[in-house]
């Protein structure tokens, strides 16, 4: 009986002690879950060239090139143009900015098949040989 007191004390020290983790667990899952959204949410990679549109638009034609991924199509959009491209399961959207007659916003999403997550690393390599492209055109 003696054993009683010293279990309730052993216990109540044990959920005393305790009592702090579950804010701290519900913390880590919030950040894990910000962390995956934030991946998805800033997957992409840009740039800005000084360098007018056409130059820049060669220049990441260049780049899918080099990395072995063939460009699919090109559209107009009110800033610029837009140019699309798949390799290994994912979809690949470059879209290109007119800033000023001299200067061009370049930004690259790779999502994969299904669109639910991206490839920022990717992206970035495309950027990073666009801009390599961009100073030797």
């Amino acid at each position: 009986m003696s054993y009683r007191p010293a279990f309730a004390c052993l216990t109540l020290a044990l959920a005393l002690s305790l009592s702090g983790c579950a804010p701290v667990i519900i913390s880590a899952a919030g950040v894990g879950a910000s962390a995956i959204f934030s991946h998805h949410a800033n997957g992409q990679a840009s740039k800005t060239f000084t360098a007018p549109l056409p130059r820049v638009h060669l220049a990441v034609l260049a780049a899918l090139k080099k990395m072995s991924i063939k460009p699919g199509t090109t559209e107009k959009t009110e800033q610029g143009e837009r140019i699309t491209a798949k390799a290994g399961g994912r979809n690949i959207e470059i879209e290109l900015e007119i800033i000023t007659a001299s200067t061009t916003r370049m930004r690259a999403v790779a999502r994969n098949e299904g669109g639910l997550t991206v490839d920022a690393a990717t992206a970035t390599e495309i950027a990073n040989q666009t801009e390599a492209a961009v100073g030797r055109g």
